[in-house]
């Protein structure tokens, strides 16, 4: 987890604290015993049972199933460490990523865990925020079930944009949409009245991943479609810049092209538009370009080449100006890269005089919906924190969660 608990001085602020904190340690580490959590938390095993047993009255923490099996097959031996862990159904948080020509939608659960993820083919430039939202919006619905929203906790939203931290969507220049109230159109489209997100997709892809693997150190996220945006992590915290806009490479110029930027040569238009140009086929799109690349055809060999060598150029310039450890590429043109890995790691050798360290590239493992995933992610971390207001009410009670 990114938050830090800070300790208060009031015995509630100290009990909230710790219920965070409690919750925040279960979560990073799946399961614990009630021991470790004890020991982590700083704890003796009386103050830390008190807080385990509000959060399992609260419906919020569990014994694990595999625990209870393993004191029954162990009754004689004696009775094994009971192992807690968070009680998946006991809050949902939905993230929707409004692309170019997409529309993605993912539900986790309590444990972070993807529940429902959809994806449909969508329009922004020809279509309003509010049919974009609408949209999205549906295919949350579609994917779960009425106790599923009744429990949801948080929308996160990822755009293509420049966000202001008050939701407002000031520049997208790739769908058009100028000084959008983002946040309040969400609001008014959801079901449901829970607290919302607003992000850059790919800030939120690189938070996303960030928050699934949980790795330090400088990670540069990637997210390649129509346009190509980019996230910076460091030490797990998301770099944003002066302006917010840290990591935006796909708008860089590249020398040579006639003026173009790195999303017209890497990004997900290009490709479609010139094996449209080789085949003389206007039908095919990326997933045909995709399966003739692996099956060698020469028309789209070539023009993965072509791909291989001017994103090994867009990774060259971003490692000497950030140095990362790991490069995270996502998105639906990020399932070109393990079939032209071999190419891009030469024209990388190739472009550098002097043998700089060359980072871990990786594909995600969930490329397409790495950005709606981030922006639940959002939601599912703020839950995990003193911004929830169910930790930091007055009274600081807890809410007794029902199974579904």
């Amino acid at each position: 987890m990114n938050d830090t608990v800070s300790i208060g001085s009031s015995p509630r602020r100290i009990r909230q604290n710790n219920i965070v904190a409690a919750l925040q340690t279960i979560y990073s580490h799946r399961r614990l015993s009630r021991a470790d959590l004890a020991r982590k938390l700083g704890m003796n095993r009386s103050s830390s049972g008190e807080i385990v047993a509000e959060l399992t009255e609260g419906g919020l923490v569990q014994e694990s199933d595999e625990s209870s099996k393993l004191r029954s097959e162990q009754s004689r031996a004696g009775r094994p460490g009971i192992m807690l862990e968070l009680v998946p159904d006991a809050a949902f948080f939905a993230g929707i990523e409004l692309g170019v020509e997409h529309i993605s939608a993912v539900v986790v659960d309590f444990s972070a865990d993807v529940r429902a993820s959809r994806r449909l083919v969508f329009h922004a430039q020809s279509s309003t925020v509010e049919e974009a939202v609408a949209r999205g919006v549906e295919l949350i619905m579609d994917a779960t079930s009425k106790q599923m929203i009744e429990r949801c906790k948080g929308l996160g939203i990822s755009v293509p944009a420049h966000i202001r931290p008050d939701g407002i969507v000031t520049l997208a220049p790739i769908i058009g949409w100028r000084e959008v109230s983002l946040k309040e159109i969400g609001r008014r489209a959801f079901p449901a009245e829970v607290p919302i997100a607003v992000e850059n997709d790919a800030n939120a892809f690189a938070i996303g991943d960030s928050y699934r693997h949980g790795l330090g150190g400088v990670t540069l996220f990637l997210l390649m479609e129509t346009g190509v945006g980019g996230g910076i992590m460091i030490d797990g915290r998301l770099f944003r810049g002066g302006h917010g806009l840290a990591g935006e490479i796909g708008h860089t110029l590249v020398p040579g092209s006639g003026g173009q930027k790195f999303e017209q040569l890497i990004g997900r238009e290009v490709l479609i538009r010139r094996y449209r140009d080789a085949t003389g086929r206007t039908d095919v799109d990326l997933q045909d370009f995709l399966a003739d690349v692996r099956d060698r055809v020469p028309d789209a060999v070539n023009i993965a080449e072509i791909w291989s060598r001017h994103l090994a150029y867009a990774l060259l310039q971003a490692c000497r100006l950030l140095d990362p450890d790991r490069i995270v590429l996502g998105g639906s043109v990020a399932s070109l890269y393990p079939m032209v890995a071999a190419r891009v790691a030469v024209h990388m050798s190739e472009g550098q005089n002097i043998p700089f360290p060359t980072p871990e590239i990786v594909v995600d493992g969930d490329a397409e919906f790495g950005s709606a995933f981030g922006a639940a992610c959002m939601l599912h971390r703020r839950f995990l924190s003193l911004e929830n207001e169910e930790f930091g009410s007055e009274d600081g009670g807890l809410q007794r969660s029902t199974a579904i």
